[in-house]
């Protein structure tokens, strides 16, 4: 099962903000959204390119608020510009960001190609399985920090999104056919609001950025600990 990603960040920290974060006034109006297709990763080298934490949220940070420079994004993810910088200039490298064209100066703000990425750690290339390997590392050491994170802000939010929110676990009986179907069903309702995540305008009122995660995997054997 490939894994399929559509950047999103902190279900808690951000439930107030209906816009996205306003930027510098010589930033001209960007007409050129993401990519609504997630990009397909099959190069090991652009796998363990994006194999990094601050990459990862520099890329959620640049999808929920469309382009930002180093600083402001250092601002938003609690890194100095100068870390952020770095690694902004290793992800454009890869293709992933680039930079607004027509502003001026040297602070010019940088916008996502995509809005999401996929990739398999199924391959018969041995480079490649482990980059994806490496790469699936970090993003679910990333999700179920966020996820503890999430779930013990949870009840501080209103009582409304306190019922909407929360977690479901299911023990499945299925055949491998029967697990790609689900797969496909499952994206396919989540990606109507895909759009929503590089536009703002897109976005209803009331509207807050919630993190949705699906797993599956082989139960392992009953254990006490």
């Amino acid at each position: 099962m490939e894994l399929q990603r559509y950047l999103s960040r902190d279900i808690i920290r951000y439930m107030d903000v209906e816009t996205n974060v306003s930027v510098a006034a010589t930033v001209p109006e960007v007409s050129a959204l993401p990519k609504l297709e997630p990009r397909k990763l099959t190069d090991p080298r652009a796998m363990r390119a994006v194999a990094h934490p601050v990459r990862i949220a520099l890329l959620e940070v640049l999808g929920t608020e469309g382009p930002l420079t180093a600083t402001q994004a250092g601002e938003l993810i609690g890194e100095s510009p100068t870390t952020c910088s770095f690694h902004l200039r290793q992800l454009a490298k890869y293709g992933f960001i680039e930079e607004v064209a027509g502003v001026a100066g040297r602070k010019r703000p940088w916008r996502l190609v995509h809005t999401g990425l996929t990739f398999s750690d199924v391959s018969d290339d041995p480079e490649t399985r482990l980059a994806a390997t490496a790469l699936n590392r970090v993003l679910h050491a990333f999700y179920l920090d966020r996820l503890k994170e999430g779930l013990a802000l949870r009840r501080d939010t209103p009582t409304e999104w306190q019922k909407a929110t929360g977690a479901s676990e299911f023990l499945l009986y299925v055949t491998v056919e029967e697990l790609h179907e689900l797969d496909e069903q499952m994206n396919a309702l989540v990606k109507p609001f895909v759009e929503r995540i590089g536009n703002p305008k897109k976005r209803p009122r009331g509207a807050a950025p919630i993190e949705v995660l699906f797993f599956a995997y082989p139960r392992p054997h009953h254990r006490t600990h």
